[in-house]
This record gives C-alpha cells, sequence and structure tokens, in this order.
C-alpha cells in the first residue's frame, strides 16, 4: 500500500499546484458534503440538545486520525487542527439544525408520521 503522500506530484509553477489542489478539492467537497449530510442525522436522531457536543468521540476522531495520518506520510498535528476546526463547524451546525428540526423550542417535535423529517 502507498502513502498518500507519495502521490504528491511535483509541480514547477503555482498553476501546477493550484491544478492538484483544485482537483483534489473536487473530490473532498462532495466527501464533506456528505459528511455534513450525517450531522444533520445526528441533530434528527439526538434527543436532547446537551448531546450535540461529543466530548468523547471528538477525541476518539482525533485518535483515528492522528495514525492515520502518520501512516500516509502526513503531519498528524496538522490533520488533528484540520479535524478539530471541521469538528467544531460541524457542531456548530448540528446545533442549528437540532433547533430547526424543532421549531427553535429546544424540544423534539414530531410531524405527523411520528418522527422528524
Amino acid at each position: 500500500m502507498s502513502q498518500a503522500i507519495a502521490k504528491v506530484q511535483h509541480c514547477a509553477t503555482m498553476q501546477d499546484v493550484r491544478r492538484h489542489v483544485d482537483a483534489l478539492d473536487d473530490l473532498l467537497v462532495p466527501l464533506l458534503v456528505e459528511r455534513v449530510g450525517y450531522m444533520s442525522q445526528a441533530a434528527r436522531i439526538k434527543p436532547d440538545a446537551s448531546l450535540v457536543r461529543d466530548e468523547a468521540r471528538i477525541q476518539a476522531i482525533v485518535d483515528r486520525v492522528r495514525p492515520a495520518a502518520a501512516a500516509e506520510g502526513g503531519q498528524p498535528d496538522v490533520i488533528e487542527a484540520i479535524y478539530r476546526q471541521m469538528m467544531e463547524i460541524c457542531i456548530a451546525h448540528e446545533h442549528r439544525e437540532f433547533e430547526r428540526l424543532r421549531g427553535g423550542t429546544g424540544h423534539a417535535a414530531q410531524d405527523t408520521a411520528g418522527s422528524l423529517p
């Protein structure tokens, strides 16, 4: 198995760098949209807003991505920082979704089918 860092191609110009970064962004954006979609699902499933932030889960993710970054030839500190920022943004999104789904009341609201949309 090759490391992700080995896929980084030599670039002679900033145009080359930007072309490669843009190609990676084309792959990352759909994955990030999908990940945020699961945060919307979490907001629907969690019964209380106090459950949105889960420090144990945050640490479990960090504990999982740091060695994965190192195994790929990356810098664990950089990947951890990216993940921590992403998780904070996702937590804020999940809080907004939690409130939106409950009509801003903070309490679970049910539709006529007995579940949230």
